[in-house]
C-alpha cells in the first residue's frame, strides 16, 4: 500500500492531506507535525486570538478527530529530524524511521528574530507566528503597559492595533521610509499610517531599534535616531524566512524556499512542496507567497499531482488584514507596477488602490470595500484591465467593467 508523508501541519498541510483523501487516495498518509495540537489558523492569533475574541478550539482548521476519521496518522509534538532521499525515508525525533513512496513539505515558515547582541533573548521579547508565541504574550497585553513594536509590515500593524485597542501605550518603529514599503504603495501606506494615528499609536517612520535595554527583562530601547524609551515588553515583525532547512539538508535546491517547478515538485520527483516553504513560477517570476489562500490552493493541486493528475498550480493571490473596524483585502500581485490610482468610496474609511503596470491591471488594495476587491479579483482573474479613467471615475458602474 502506497505512503505518502506530509511533513508540516499547518494550513498547506492540513489541506493537503484532506484533499487526498476528497480525491480517494486509499493509501497510508502520515502528518507530521512540530506542535502539540492540531493543525489550525496563524492569522487569527495576531487578531481575534489576541484579543481573546476567539477560543483556542475554534482556532482548528478541522475538528480533532478528522484525522482518526479519515484514517490520517497525525503525529504531533514530533519533528523531522532528516530525509534520505535515496532511501526514500524520514527520520523523526522520537528517532523512528519512516519510508514513503512520496513525500510533501509543508514546513512553513519562522520569524526572523533578533540577535541577542541587541537584546533578542531578553525576556518580555515576542515574535508572533504560533500559539505558543500568542499564549505567551497574552497576560503582557494589560492596559496602560508600554510596548515597543518593531517592524511596520502586516504582523507588526496588526499586533498595533490589538494592543491599542486593549488600552496600551504603542510605539512602533520602522526603519524603511514608510510603513509596508515592501508589500504595498505609498497610498496604502498613507492609509494605514493614519489609521495608526487616529488610535493613539505613536509611529515611528524611518527609525530603527538600536539595542533593547535591560538585564534579564527588557525595559526599555535604544532608537537609531538616539532616543530612548522606557517599554514593559517588545514585538518584534521583521518579516518571515521559509523553513527550507530541512530540505537543503536532504540535497534539495532551495532558493528563497523550496524550489518546485509548476507541479510543485521539488529537485526530487518524489518529494513535494506548498506553501510558505515553496517558490515558484508567476509570471515568469520565481516567487514565494505567504498567504492563505496560496497554502491551500497549491497543496491541494500538490495532492492531486501526487496522485498522477499533471495539473500546473497556476496561483490567484489573495490576501487580507484586519485592523481596528479596517479590513484590507488585497488581490493580485503588485510586483513591478508603475502607477497606482485611487477610487474612493462613500466614507473616508473607504477606498481602493489599484495597480497598473503599463495598461495592466495587476493587483488592488481594497480598504472596507468588499465589492470593488471581488470586482478587481475577478477582473485580475480573466485577464481583464480597464481603463485608468474608469476607476478613478465615481459614476463608473464597476460590476460593468467584468461585462466589457
Amino acid at each position: 500500500m502506497p505512503h505518502i508523508v506530509v511533513i508540516g501541519a499547518g494550513q498547506a498541510g492540513s489541506s493537503l492531506v484532506a484533499k487526498l483523501r476528497a480525491e480517494e487516495f486509499h493509501g497510508q498518509i502520515t502528518l507530521i507535525g512540530a506542535e502539540d495540537v492540531p493543525p489550525y489558523q496563524r492569522p487569527p492569533l495576531s487578531k481575534s486570538y489576541l484579543l481573546g475574541d476567539m477560543t483556542k478550539e475554534r482556532l482548528y482548521l478541522r475538528p480533532a478527530a478528522f484525522y482518526a476519521d479519515n484514517n490520517v496518522d497525525l503525529r504531533l509534538d514530533t519533528r523531522a529530524v532528516s530525509i534520505d532521499p535515496i532511501a526514500k525515508t524520514v527520520k523523526l525525533s522520537d528517532d523512528s524511521i519512516l519510508s514513503y513512496d512520496e513525500l510533501a513539505l509543508t514546513t512553513g515558515s519562522h520569524p526572523r528574530t533578533l540577535p541577542e547582541a541587541v537584546g533578542g533573548m531578553l525576556d518580555g521579547v515576542f515574535c508572533v507566528r504560533d500559539l505558543k508565541d500568542a499564549d505567551t504574550m497574552a497576560p503582557a497585553f494589560v492596559a496602560g503597559k508600554k510596548v515597543l513594536i518593531i517592524g511596520g509590515g502586516y504582523i507588526g500593524l496588526e499586533a498595533a492595533a490589538v494592543a491599542s485597542k486593549l488600552g496600551l501605550q504603542v510605539t512602533l518603529v520602522e526603519m524603511a521610509d514608510r510603513i509596508l514599503q515592501r508589500v504595498a504603495a505609498p497610498e496604502t501606506s498613507d492609509y494605514f499610517r493614519a489609521l495608526h494615528k487616529s488610535h493613539g499609536v505613536d509611529l515611528r517612520e524611518g527609525v530603527g531599534l538600536d539595542h533593547l535595554i535591560g538585564t534579564d527583562h527588557v525595559t526599555g530601547a535604544k532608537l537609531t535616531d538616539g532616543s530612548e524609551i522606557d517599554i514593559d515588553f517588545a514585538i518584534v515583525g521583521v518579516g518571515i524566512m521559509p523553513a527550507s532547512i530541512l530540505a537543503q539538508s536532504a540535497g534539495l535546491d532551495v532558493a528563497n524556499g523550496i524550489t518546485t517547478n509548476e507541479m510543485g515538485q521539488t529537485s526530487d520527483p518524489h518529494i513535494w512542496a506548498a506553501g510558505d516553504c515553496a517558490s515558484s513560477q508567476f509570471k515568469g517570476e520565481t516567487i514565494r507567497l505567504e498567504s492563505v489562500g496560496n497554502a491551500i490552493d497549491q497543496a491541494e493541486v500538490v495532492a492531486k499531482n501526487m496522485m498522477g493528475a499533471g495539473q500546473p498550480y497556476v496561483p490567484n493571490p489573495w490576501f487580507w488584514s484586519d485592523q481596528y473596524d479596517c479590513k484590507l483585502q488585497i488581490a493580485g500581485l503588485n510586483i513591478g507596477y508603475d502607477a497606482v490610482y485611487v477610487r474612493l468610496g462613500d466614507a473616508a474609511s473607504v477606498q481602493s488602490h489599484w495597480y497598473y503596470k503599463g495598461a495592466e491591471l495587476l493587483a488592488v488594495d481594497a480598504m472596507n470595500d468588499p465589492r470593488n476587491y471581488m470586482i478587481g479579483k475577478r477582473l485580475i482573474e480573466a485577464g481583464k484591465s480597464p481603463a485608468p479613467s474608469f476607476i478613478t471615475d465615481p459614476d463608473t458602474d464597476m460590476k460593468a467593467l467584468l461585462r466589457a
